[in-house]
């Protein structure tokens, strides 16, 4: 299905409404061979028997209706998109002709959902999140949302477990932005880069430091006022694309216009550097489910500390991760620390300690040019 294939955005919905925005894109390579370009980790039953994308729409579900959620996504995932979300009308894909951060994605939906909904308050939430406390996440979310009814925007912060070098951090001020007894919004200080492990100490201990898990909220007319005097080419790209969303000369304009844009995030592009910003500290279980190592975490463990999905004979073998897709048996003797992935037509065998560099085989592949196992 192409960007011209799929229908647009626009059913009359109420205004003022809520739409929860999904960017469904990147492939997830520190979980290779499990996920790979054409069957990225948001599309695949991780945690359960629902992927990660079914999750966060279901987790979504309470906030808003099926009407007022979007999803962004690349043109080779749109037709699995469409069968794992069947309440999901087809019109709210929308297709990006390639990854461009997450700032012309977010800039792109917030610009179609302003044309039928000006005064439309916007959330974004990654498909390849898992939370497990869903109750903490609706009320750091309807937090969210009144704060950004002020005309902030605004971003979930989650307090740190640990000093994580892997994930940015917001520190936030004592000001408060909004309290609506449930939930506070405080006013944001900076936005800070992955730390060393030092400074993450520093700022675990600090308490002034929460994780920047992504989670983002605003009004759709703030945020493209902060295009406009941010990032004026995306300001005037997405416009020009949405104005001919629903003409024939759609999937032209956006061909042309697309690979002229910027590629950033949404927080280097804009939140970085946003006249008002506001913070809402969570707690909710949150985890970015990025790499063995971590998946091996979440997953149940046997005595031995082993998180195992398939057949395991192990012979002292501990604090290990096997993931099997081919119902082999896979046998271990003497090991400890280790990753065993087996699919179809590759397995990973790797030190659990070197679970970042999985993303290094996934860049040998290509450049070998062996795309069909990347």
């Amino acid at each position: 299905m192409t960007i011209s294939e799929t229908s647009s955005i626009t059913t009359r919905r109420r205004t003022g409404a809520f739409w929860a925005v999904i960017p469904a894109g990147g492939s997830g390579t520190r979980l290779w061979p499990l996920s790979r370009s054409t069957r990225p980790k948001f599309l695949l039953p991780l945690l359960g028997n629902q992927s990660l994308l079914q999750q966060t729409f279901d987790r979504l579900r309470p906030l808003t209706d099926p009407e007022h959620i979007v999803v962004v996504c690349g043109p080779a995932h749109v037709a699995a998109i469409a069968r794992q979300l069947p309440d999901l009308p087809s019109g709210n894909i929308i297709v990006e002709p390639a990854p461009n951060g997450t700032g012309p994605a977010l800039a792109l939906a917030s610009a179609l959902i302003a044309r039928q909904d000006p005064d439309a308050i916007m959330g974004s939430f990654a498909a390849d999140h898992d939370v497990t406390d869903t109750g903490s996440f609706e009320t750091a979310v309807r937090t969210a949302i009144a704060a950004a009814a002020t005309g902030d925007l605004v971003t979930i912060g989650l307090t740190p477990t640990r000093p994580e070098t892997g994930y940015g951090y917001i520190e936030r001020t004592d000001d408060v932005v909004v309290d609506t007894g449930a939930g506070v919004a405080y006013r944001a200080a900076r936005f800070v880069e992955k730390p060393d492990l030092d400074t993450a100490q520093r700022y675990v201990e600090s308490g002034s430091f929460l994780w920047n898990a992504a989670m983002f909220t605003w009004r759709v007319d703030t945020l493209l006022d902060e295009l406009k005097r941010q990032q004026p080419q995306i300001f005037e790209g997405v416009q020009a694309i949405a104005k001919a969303w629903d003409t024939r000369s759609r999937e032209r304009v956006t061909a042309s216009i697309w690979p002229t844009l910027p590629n950033i995030t949404i927080d280097h592009g804009i939140m970085e550097h946003a006249a008002r910003v506001a913070v809402v500290p969570a707690e909710m279980g949150w985890s970015d489910v990025g790499d063995w190592n971590g998946l091996g975490e979440m997953i149940e463990q046997d005595a031995l500390g082993n998180s195992v999905r398939g057949d395991l004979l192990q012979i002292d073998t501990t604090n290990s991760v096997i993931w099997s897709e081919t119902g082999r048996m896979v046998a271990m003797v003497g090991l400890d620390n280790i990753i065993v992935v087996d699919t179809d037509d590759a397995l990973l065998v790797i030190d659990r300690a070197k679970s970042q560099d999985v993303r290094q085989v996934v860049e040998r592949l290509k450049s070998g040019m062996r795309t069909e196992l990347s």
